[in-house]
């Protein structure tokens, strides 16, 4: 089997993430947490349910760079994918502030860097990757399928 960019073959079984009790008692703390504006880097995510038509919020941490903005999914075809898929709409709420923008996912070569720069800022995520942080951007293009990115586009 050919060997991908990042030096693996690509069947190395990534761990599979699952929302338990404990995952929802963390997320309902840094929720709180962000909500205040204390982690700097964070926001809520809160999507609409595309079949319960209900909000949905998740913590996230947005990639940054020259005046855009990116959501990166760590954890693979998670709710709140599909549901910015459906409505092509979130909202990002920080420190009492909500924003309510528009998503474009992005291809692989797009997506490459912007989830290279993901892994530089957090680090809970990592082990959800076979790229390692320090890998060439190239190995990052196969993550794409694995990990979706959406820019964030604001709503004027």
């Amino acid at each position: 089997m050919p060997q991908r960019p990042d030096g693996t073959d690509g069947t190395a079984r990534l761990p599979t993430f699952r929302t338990g009790r404990g995952r929802r008692a963390i997320d309902a703390m840094v929720g709180l947490l962000v909500s205040r504006g204390i982690f700097p880097r964070s926001y809520l995510l809160t999507t609409t349910g595309r079949r319960t038509g209900r909000p949905l919020t998740h913590p996230v941490t947005p990639v940054e760079s020259d005046g855009r903005r990116w959501l990166v999914s760590p954890y693979g075809q998670v709710s709140w994918v599909h549901n910015a898929r459906a409505s092509g709409r979130v909202s990002l709420q920080r420190g009492g502030r909500t924003e309510e923008c528009t998503v474009r996912e992005l291809g692989p070569d797009e997506a490459a860097p912007v989830l290279k720069a993901y892994l530089a800022i957090t680090v809970p995520p990592r082990r959800h990757f076979r790229a390692d942080k320090d890998a060439p951007v190239e190995a990052f293009a196969a993550e794409a399928a694995d990990h979706p990115v959406f820019e964030i586009l604001p709503i004027r």
